[in-house]
């Protein structure tokens, strides 16, 4: 693999790793199947898109993006909650929904942002530097926080939703700012990934939940989860192990129409190794 190709898997790495991290806290800390990654990772780099044609400054893109993801991560916990639809269901619903709001966001399937500048440059360690940079400014903040009295009630209401509700722990409010959470992570990488390559395309977060969910099941298999440390690294060092495996099959010449199959193939292969998919510890809402 040339030095080229890891050089950007690292680039690459660093914003499927907000990815995973969005996709762990509903499926590790809420116990909450969430699929609305599909749509929310989109809804986040449409939104950036159009508002840097309209001249807000990138930062601000990313911000109103973040928002909007956000959005849809609380449309999903109250279509479950209120509506009592499954978690899987509703973000299958909100994600299909998406694809028709991106569009009419947009305008048009894809646009181009050569022109509107960016936080990017051409170095490409100044690019990673930026990506870490923000990776830490989110997530140092949310490691204190699941330290803290709130953190901890929002950690149980994952371990034991029963227990928690007799404790007196509002699982509607946690599940509503987990998904918050979760989807405002989504779009902080859509809306990365749209200034990073100067070009959005409404298809792009077609399987991103899959790269993402097996970047935290990897991490999980090499560091674990048994304690708080171990799950906050997991998705970072998975993401980055998955995006180099990536570019291994590609230099040995997988063809990248293959990838999303190679994907599903890690997935089970690691769910396998983990007794039949004990580990994934989702459970059916």
């Amino acid at each position: 693999m040339s030095i080229d190709l890891f050089i950007n898997g690292l680039q690459q790495g660093l914003i499927l790793a907000i990815i995973a991290y969005g996709i762990m806290i509903p499926f590790r800390f809420l116990d909450f199947a969430d699929l609305t990654a599909d749509g929310a990772y989109p809804l986040g780099g449409a939104t950036c898109a159009v508002c840097m044609l309209s001249g807000m400054h990138p930062t601000a893109a990313i911000l109103v993006s973040m928002i909007c993801a956000g959005i849809m991560g609380i449309c999903t916990a109250l279509i479950h909650l209120k509506f009592r639809v499954n978690s899987m269901l509703a973000g299958i619903i909100l994600s299909t929904m998406a694809y028709s709001v991106n569009l009419r966001i947009m305008g048009k399937p894809n646009i181009a942002l050569f022109d509107c500048g960016g936080l990017f440059r051409e170095n490409i360690g100044y690019n990673m530097l930026i990506i870490v940079i923000i990776l830490a400014i989110c997530m140092i903040p949310f490691a204190v926080f699941l330290r803290t009295d709130f953190g901890l009630r929002f950690r149980a209401v994952g371990l034991n939703s029963d227990l928690a509700r007799l404790q007196g722990i509002s699982i509607r409010k946690y599940t509503i700012f987990g998904l918050f959470a979760a989807g405002s992570m989504f779009g902080l990488a859509g809306s990365l990934i749209v200034q990073l390559q100067n070009y959005m395309d409404v298809g792009i977060g077609v399987g991103i939940l899959i790269h993402g969910l097996a970047s935290l099941m990897i991490g999980e298999a090499i560091v674990g989860n048994a304690t708080l440390n171990r799950q906050l690294i997991a998705p970072l060092l998975g993401a980055l192990v998955y995006q180099q495996v990536q570019g291994i099959a590609l230099s040995f010449g997988l063809a990248p129409s293959d990838l999303k199959f190679f994907t599903g193939s890690i997935v089970l292969l690691v769910i396998a190794l983990k007794s039949g998919g004990k580990h994934v510890g989702i459970k059916q809402k």
